[in-house]
């Protein structure tokens, strides 16, 4: 029996090694295959800056203007990528700076693992110098939270938060680990996770939720699919498109949801919610069957929901049971993974068509193109418009680039009209809605995806709000390929208070500086292009340009982001922008 302890004892000797808490940290993320992490150091983390000069040949460590800048960062690069995100910062100020972006991924079931450092565990609770509880503050915005006070927890605590921020639902992680851990020794040992118990991320799909679902698409004379980013997160984009083929019906996307299938598709419709194609928002109230397939019916996408699809049947495909009759009560769902509760109805039902169905939405898009699509790529006058930008960009690119884009006027008309042909080739901030978030996820998409030409459009009001990133797309020569839609105004605010407070612009007129002048002082070459003339040379040389570039487009003062549905109204009651001006 002692040999046996002793042969067990000398096994144990030889899997682990002796290292600090901040050596255990690093290990730990190369053990999980983490290659990039975005970051700013301070006094707590400091431990684990000075390891990291040991890890340079596994662990790149991308220096960010602002903590919002690495973790938005992180969240590009998982949204391209399919990766868990990693971003670090330091204790107190450095924490509370990545809450908003831990916000944005929780809403938006993006994959990140964010590292603080955290004051020394003797001196937590006592007020110290850059000490605040981020445990307390990011609970409501965390898939889970934990803070290490001793290093030998530290591999276990990694390995958790790589498994939850990644299985089931995705969503952000955090991990604060104290000073005083960074700097103990111990023997390290890493064994990755994949089971906690009562934590069950992938639940088993129950045979007859299959069948119900299948007797109500096989009853249906006009069913319509919305299709969200689930379908995208769960890797089913094939399951997804061999479902509706079969069916033969019509859908449309959530803002997430799109490139999950290519807007050519016969099928596709378009975009669902307010500022979505009338067709599918309109035409929602008219089917008989509604089939959410991983999107959890947001208020952006139902409107008023006592006069939502009250006339039909309603399936959701959804992996957090959660989001099940927590907004629109169902007739029939299905609780799992949709890569595999797709196919397994997809067996079930009876090849079908549905064109009639489908000239009925083709109808009324022939009057969207007439009353607002075609004015807005191809205006009169001499002002140029945000659409015919995107239109421009869609004639050279055709599809094959990342688009990424802030939050405004100009991500709902990019939404509109760019040609979205390939998965993850779309990052946005969808449910929080976060200005400023286009720069860093764009030089963090850029990390994701190398080898893709990556765009980033944004206002002028969302830029100004991260745009010392510069300096990190800029210092690593981040060939992102930066718009800046200029109108002078807070746009989409402007846009309602033109609308619905009697034009009264308070607060929403704005100034910016030069910025192509403002891009160059960081080394990064750009324009500025104020004539529809100079227009399309100016996009090509920006798309052909080796390097980050920046341009500068002066777009109407006040242009309005047409189809609307106004807050408070159905989905049929959709302004086209013609219509007498609403007081």
């Amino acid at each position: 029996m002692e040999t046996l302890i002793k042969e067990a004892e000398s096994i144990q000797k030889q899997q682990t090694q002796r290292v600090s808490g901040s050596d255990a940290l690093l290990l730990s993320l190369i053990e999980e295959k983490v290659s990039t992490i975005f970051g700013y150091p301070g006094g707590a983390i400091m431990p684990i800056y000075d390891k990291l000069m040991d890890y340079k040949k596994q662990l790149k460590h991308i220096l960010t203007r602002h903590e919002q800048g690495a973790v938005h960062a992180a969240q590009g690069f998982a949204r391209v990528s399919g990766k868990t995100g990693v971003c670090f910062a330091t204790s107190g100020p450095g924490a509370t700076n990545l809450i908003t972006g831990i916000a944005d991924a929780f809403m938006d079931s993006t994959p990140i693992v964010c590292i603080t450092g955290q004051v020394g565990s003797h001196l937590i609770g006592s007020d110290a110098f850059q000490e605040t509880d981020v445990v307390g503050i990011s609970m409501p915005v965390t898939k889970w939270n934990y803070q290490v006070t001793r290093a030998d927890e530290i591999p276990e605590a990694i390995a958790k938060a790589f498994y939850i921020a990644k299985s089931g639902r995705p969503g952000p992680v955090l991990i604060d680990i104290t000073k005083d851990a960074m700097l103990q020794d111990f023997d390290f040992a890493y064994k990755p996770c994949d089971y906690i118990r009562s934590y069950i991320p992938r639940p088993l799909i129950k045979e007859e939720q299959l069948n119900r679902a299948a007797q109500l698409i096989n009853e249906a004379k006009k069913p319509f699919a919305l299709i969200g980013q689930g379908v995208i997160l769960g890797g089913a984009e094939k399951e997804l498109l061999a479902f509706l083929e079969k069916t033969g019906m019509p859908f449309a996307c959530t803002l997430l949801g799109l490139g999950a299938i290519p807007n050519n598709h016969p099928q596709h419709m378009g975009m669902l919610g307010m500022h979505g194609h009338a067709a599918p928002n309109i035409k929602t109230n008219d089917c008989d069957l509604l089939i959410g397939i991983g999107m959890r019916f947001d208020d952006r996408v139902t409107g008023k929901v006592s006069k939502y699809a009250r006339q039909a049947k309603i399936i959701h495909f959804e992996l957090d049971k959660a989001e099940i009759n927590k907004i629109i009560k169902v007739d029939a769902y299905v609780n799992g993974n949709v890569k595999e509760s797709l196919p397994a109805v997809t067996a079930k039902v009876i090849k079908n068509k549905h064109q009639s169905w489908i000239d009925e939405f083709k109808l009324i898009r022939r009057d969207e193109e007439k009353r607002v699509i075609q004015k807005e790529i191809n205006p009169e006058g001499n002002k140029i418009s945000m659409g015919e930008v995107l239109r421009i960009i869609n004639t050279i690119v055709h599809g094959d680039a990342i688009f990424v884009t802030d939050v405004g006027q100009h991500q709902m008309i990019a939404s509109r009209y760019f040609d979205f042909k390939n998965t993850r080739s779309w990052v946005t901030s969808g449910g929080l809605g976060t200005m400023g978030f286009g720069l860093p996820a764009a030089m963090g998409a850029q990390f994701g995806a190398p080898d893709k030409t990556v765009i980033m459009v944004a206002g002028d009001g969302g830029f100004q709000m991260t745009l010392q990133e510069l300096g990190t797309i800029a210092y690593n020569r981040l060939p992102v390929k930066m718009i800046v839609l200029n109108n002078n105004y807070l746009g989409m605010v402007r846009q309602w208070q033109e609308l619905f407070f009697d034009e009264r612009y308070s607060a929403t007129p704005i100034s910016s500086p030069d910025f192509p002048k403002l891009a160059s002082s960081y080394g990064i070459a750009g324009e500025m292009v104020k004539e529809r003339t100079g227009l399309q040379a100016a996009i090509q040389r920006m798309l052909d340009f080796d390097g980050p570039y920046l341009l500068e487009v002066k777009v109407v003062n006040k242009g309005n982001v047409f189809p609307m549905i106004p807050q408070g109204a159905a989905v049929n009651e959709v302004l086209f922008g013609d219509e007498q001006a609403i007081k």
